[in-house]
């Protein structure tokens, strides 16, 4: 079992049942920057700043073992020499044994990435909102160029039948109204 940990490229962590460190891998020591002697006997809740004390994940893990339950959990926090990261948790029961598995994935750049996607996406929203309101606008505008256009094309038509029905009656002699004598 320790070899499959030791390959993975994820920190993980093997907890007795009181949530003590059994083992890390080496991959754990790497991304937390933490020792052996910092961590292994070491209950989970003690570890580093005691970044993961944390009510609802105590809980959670302490449900694993009894009702063979999986557990994903994501925490945010300032870890004291790694910064501020996200990690998702995923922790399980090993096989038949009382202990537990805990991956951590740091997914940190994948929710910067998330956030940032989601700031696009409302920005675009919003952009496209404002020039869908600008083109509905000029559509009214161009409308309304266009009926007084067609005003003016349907009036101009009708002055022209006008002065073409004024010209037969000057032809036929009646232009001012008077008979033809």
């Amino acid at each position: 079992m320790k070899t499959l940990v030791e390959v993975a490229r994820e920190s993980f962590l093997i907890l007795d049942r009181d949530l003590r460190v059994i083992s890390a891998n080496e991959v754990f020591y790497q991304n937390f920057k933490v020792t052996l002697k910092q961590t292994e006997n070491v209950f989970l809740y003690e570890l580093g700043n005691g970044q993961w004390n944390i009510s609802e994940l105590k809980r959670l893990l302490e449900e694993i073992l009894p009702k063979k339950k999986v557990v994903k959990y994501e925490v945010k926090h300032s870890f004291p020499t790694i910064g501020e990261k996200t990690i998702l948790l995923n922790a399980r029961q090993i096989d038949s044994v009382q202990l537990i598995i805990l991956a951590m994935e740091d997914i940190t750049v994948r929710k910067e990435l998330e956030e940032k996607l989601a700031e696009y996406a409302k920005n675009l929203a919003t952009k496209v909102a404002e020039q869908t309101a600008e083109l509905i606008d000029r559509v009214k505008e161009l409308e309304a160029s266009n009926k007084t256009m067609v005003d003016r094309e349907i009036k101009m038509v009708e002055l022209k039948e006008e002065i073409e029905n004024l010209k037969k009656r000057i032809k036929n002699g009646n232009g001012n109204g008077n008979h033809k004598k």
